[in-house]
């Protein structure tokens, strides 16, 4: 059955081309992961407040490599792009952007983040997900931009409010952690406003 539209984002508008670096303001930069971000993927997840908010736990430096790899894997099938967020000078990881569930066809994206604890209150976070915001709709051309996070994540609310996405709602009882069910704020941003 044909679309009466065509894609908002054609088919290979990312695979075609090498994932980029970001610069980001306050010496910032997003580049893609590397294979020796293993281990640096694995320390972040020791972390209980990573456990708390995102349900996952990373066992081992060659399991966060895994990651890494399937990482990479995604943005080839264009379903993910994810970044590291490192200091601009030094290369130490301070955390995590990445656009998640692609629907190219739809040119609508979730955005997802996560910082290192040491970098934790220092606007890392938001930093990130301006640039990533910035490159997703003004070089690549998405219409849409959606954010979640569980209502009793403040800090995640923050940054999403901060980085100009409007609260849309809330999705009851969607996301499962360790703690139980947890209600999650959907926030959007749109291309034109």
């Amino acid at each position: 059955m044909p679309f009466l539209t065509s894609p908002v984002l054609p088919e290979g508008t990312l695979s075609r081309q090498s994932q980029p670096d970001i610069p980001t303001t306050a010496g910032l930069r997003l580049r893609p992961w590397r294979a020796e971000d293993a281990s640096a993927v694995h320390a972040a997840f020791q972390d209980p407040t990573l456990h708390q908010w995102h349900g996952r736990s990373c066992d081992s430096p060659e399991e966060a490599a895994g990651w890494i790899e399937t990482w990479h894997a995604e943005w080839r099938r264009e379903s993910g792009a994810q970044w590291a967020v490192v200091h601009a000078d030094t290369g130490e990881l301070r955390g995590r952007a990445a656009l998640r569930e692609i629907r190219l066809r739809d040119g609508v994206a979730e955005v997802a983040y996560w910082t290192v604890a040491s970098a934790r209150g220092q606007g890392v976070a938001r930093h990130a997900t301006d640039a990533l915001v910035r490159w997703a709709f003004d070089e690549i051309g998405f219409n849409r931009l959606e954010l979640m996070h569980a209502t009793a994540n403040a800090a995640s609310c923050r940054v999403a409010t901060k980085a100009g996405f409007a609260v849309e709602g809330t999705r009851r009882r969607a996301l499962l952690h360790p703690d139980g069910w947890h209600d999650m704020h959907l926030h959007a941003r749109l291309r034109d406003g």
